[in-house]
């Protein structure tokens, strides 16, 4: 998820303090993240990618500009590429992809307009990453 280890660990903290499983819970935490929402949408081919969009204003969350890569997307946030965003081809070029393979059940993508819609939080089975949070869990909680 290019998280540093200081943010990881403190993604980590967040997901022991709340209910339910603790892996669980950080993987959901990670999949939250502004720079993930806007690569699953499919408006750009890489995690890193993403995170540059963000960082460059070309993403808008509610309307509202947000430059922060790690800013955590909540149910029922609209996240959209700016009109100076949707001319560039890397951005076009990948949501040409997303159309043709789908994005992940728990988002709703709309290639007119060029945005998303977060519908729910993503279940474990959701995510599809080859990931052993189990292990994760068990070293962090030294």
């Amino acid at each position: 998820y290019g998280v540093l280890e200081k943010q990881f660990s403190s993604y980590f903290e967040k997901a022991e303090r709340q209910k339910g499983v603790t892996g669980t819970n950080l993987l959901v935490f990670l999949e939250r993240r502004l720079d993930n929402i806007v690569y699953r949408l499919g408006f750009a081919n890489s995690r890193t990618q993403a995170r540059q969009l963000v960082r460059h204003n070309f993403i808008k969350v509610n309307g509202a500009r947000v430059n922060l890569p790690s800013f955590l997307v909540k149910t029922g946030d609209v996240i959209l590429v700016t009109e100076k965003g949707r001319i560039l081809p890397l951005i076009r070029d990948a949501m040409e992809a997303v159309a043709r393979r789908g994005c992940p059940p728990w988002l709703e993508f709309n290639k007119e307009e060029a945005q998303g819609r977060v519908v729910m939080f993503p279940t474990r089975e959701d995510i599809t990453m080859p990931i052993q949070e189990h292990l994760i869990v068990e070293l962090y909680s030294k």
